[in-house]
């Protein structure tokens, strides 16, 4: 992955796409318009055909760039996991306290997220809630075992394993750290749901946040 932290550039496996849409202003507009598009009507109502009209360029443009829409949203996703990911490394580089260091990593992973005015194309914000309501619906299909092996979920297993080498950290001893680490990332996406939709089931709300739970998880599993 390279970063430039003037404008952070994120590297996305390039079976993804035909044409890198990072590459052009068309491309970016692809990426930008799809985000919202998805946002306002769902992956389910999502087309080429919708987003052509958008965007006001020929059907046949966006093709050049991504062979469908589930191409699209892996895109999308391993874009969002990677830039989850810089944040994390960033942000935990000079932590040298092994809880304090999960401790913030965990944070970064499971609150909310606020735009980032260096990638002025992407609204990490909105690519946000689009993951927190439609990652599991391009996880859980029937080319996962394909896909993985053609290392379009890397990125993602690559955050899940700097938290498992975080786990392994505090307590060596602890021999669960993949599941909880796993758990942790993927029950994030969940507890934000439930807390926005279905509310009755989940102790997470505006004051109280995933992040809180998952802290004190840790504390309390960890020690």
């Amino acid at each position: 992955m390279h970063i430039v932290l003037s404008n952070i550039i994120i590297t996305v496996n390039s079976k993804l796409y035909v044409k890198n849409p990072e590459t052009s202003e068309l491309g970016k507009k692809i990426i930008e318009q799809s985000i919202l598009l998805i946002d306002e009507i769902g992956f389910e109502n999502f087309t080429f055909k919708k987003l052509g009209d958008r965007i006001q360029s020929n059907e046949s443009s966006l093709y050049r760039y991504f062979e469908n829409k589930h191409k699209l949203m892996l895109y999308l996703s391993s874009w969002y996991w990677g830039w989850i990911e810089y944040r994390m490394v960033f942000t935990t580089n000079n932590i040298t306290n092994p809880m304090e260091r999960l401790k913030k990593a965990i944070t970064i992973v499971t609150e909310k997220v606020e735009d980032d005015s260096s990638t002025l194309h992407i609204n990490e914000t909105i690519l946000n809630k689009i993951i927190i309501q439609e990652f599991n619906k391009i996880i859980i299909t029937k080319e996962i075992d394909e896909e993985n092996k053609e290392g379009f979920f890397l990125i993602y297993k690559r955050v899940i394993n700097r938290i498992i080498e975080m786990i392994n950290e505090v307590n060596p001893k602890y021999i669960y750290a993949k599941t909880l680490a796993s758990s942790i990332v993927e029950g994030a996406l969940h507890q934000h749901f439930l807390k926005d939709h279905l509310t009755t089931i989940t102790n997470c709300n505006k004051d109280n946040s995933p992040t809180n739970f998952y802290l004190d998880l840790i504390e309390k599993t960890l020690k």
